[in-house]
């Protein structure tokens, strides 16, 4: 049974005009526009977002 999802923003966001990702479940991390939650969601296999963090980083 997947796991809900559970979501956040970043650290770095002083508003909530912004995006969330709920990175618990083991295989996907979902990203979703925080100011229509019900509008969809994208689903990336965890791989391929620590690569993204990593390509990123400052």
């Amino acid at each position: 049974m997947p796991e809900k999802p559970e979501w956040r923003t970043s650290s770095y966001t002083k508003s909530d005009n912004c995006v969330e990702v709920a990175d618990n479940g083991p295989a996907e991390v979902k990203v979703r526009d925080s100011k229509r939650r019900q509008g969809g969601e994208l689903a990336f296999p965890s791989l391929s977002w620590t690569e993204f963090l990593e390509f990123v980083k400052p």
